[in-house]
């Protein structure tokens, strides 16, 4: 993949070769990239692991640093979290993070980790207008850094992810990213049915955020919390199975499981759109672009402008849908590159 971003400067020259990683829940995106003079990210080489394959993050840095004699001086890992001191907060990871212990035990001399959803904002300068879905509002943004305004990245996948890219003043001056855990924000629902769900997943925990519906593990709790409603055994107990069941339309839980997803990501981001005054919202993590077509035909766009007075600010909002694909890879590379030009 080879990528240009507007907002790094030609005149550097290139760089020598990095790891770079995008680590979620469920899968880590390692690559060995380089950043040319010209400002693009080539990813020279790359693997998708199994975080669940693997005891730690250092033994997955390891096994790729090995498998390409990659250089081990310089890494750079967006992942799913958030960093306290040492520390890395996740409730989806397979194992514990401590910065200090995987640059230790993978042997890497300069490791620094970033949210993963701030290293997949950082890269959405890199994508192609073209190669995105337009979910809802006028077609006419063309990528995160072009507009006057902020902008929205939101991503359900193992957990969910939310970033917001900012605007700057200095036409070349590195993007301004701004990470969250939106995902940890009390789910709000927006009807009756809603409600009994919400009810329903309060007997299980005393916090119902918005990753506990709008995540893989989400749509599990859903569907079971919808066949413990209407009082019918569950046939289904996975993610990929209750989306494919949905979109084939052979199971009626797991069609209104994903209706209630669609409906109720299309609700968050609009709360998130207004909080923000956010003139383009990107919808990317391993969810979205797998439900596509179902997510079209949602209730999506509705929910999304159902927001009173300002559901007309909203109607003028773009929201795109974008493959999140080697995004964070490429995002963590560039948000390094731009800190550590020198080496």
């Amino acid at each position: 993949m080879t990528a240009e971003p507007a907002n790094v400067s030609a005149a550097r020259q290139g760089a020598q070769p990095f790891i770079a990683a995008d680590v979620g829940g469920t899968h880590a995106r390692v690559g060995l990239v380089r950043v040319g003079a010209d400002g693009k990210v080539d990813v020279l080489q790359y693997r998708r692991y199994a975080c669940a394959e693997y005891p730690s993050l250092a033994a997955i840095l390891d096994h790729f640093a090995g498998e390409f004699a990659a250089e081990r001086t310089h890494a750079v890992v967006a992942i799913a979290g958030r960093l306290e001191g040492d520390t890395l907060i996740n409730s989806n990871l397979q194992w514990p993070v401590s910065v200090r212990s995987t640059r230790e035990a993978a042997g890497v001399t300069h490791l620094a980790l970033l949210n993963d959803f701030e290293a997949v904002a950082c890269a959405m300068s890199y994508v192609d207008a073209a190669t995105m879905t337009r979910v809802c509002g006028p077609g006419t943004s063309s990528n995160s850094s072009a507009g006057n305004g902020p902008a929205l990245v939101l991503g359900p996948g193992t957990g969910f992810g939310a970033a917001l890219c900012l605007p700057s003043a200095q036409q070349r001056a590195p993007l301004r990213v701004l990470a969250s855990e939106a995902g940890h924000a009390a789910l709000a629902a927006g009807t009756a049915r809603e409600l009994d769900l919400v009810r329903h997943l309060l007997r299980r925990w005393p916090h119902v955020d918005n990753e506990r519906v709008l995540s893989g593990p989400g749509l599990v709790n859903t569907y079971r919390a919808l066949c413990e409603l209407d009082g019918v055994a569950p046939a289904l107990d996975n993610p990929e199975a209750i989306a494919t069941a949905a979109q084939a339309g052979s199971d009626a839980r797991a069609v209104e499981t994903l209706q209630l997803f669609c409906a109720l990501l299309g609700s968050l981001a609009g709360d998130l759109a207004v909080t923000f005054g956010a003139d383009a919202v990107y919808l990317a993590g391993g969810i979205p672009a797998q439900i596509r077509p179902f997510l079209l035909d949602s209730q999506f766009a509705a929910r999304f402008r159902n927001k009173g007075v300002l559901g007309e600010v909203l109607a003028r909002v773009p929201v795109w849908l974008v493959d999140h694909g080697q995004l964070g890879l490429v995002g963590a590379a560039a948000w390094y590159y731009e800190r550590h030009s020198g080496f």
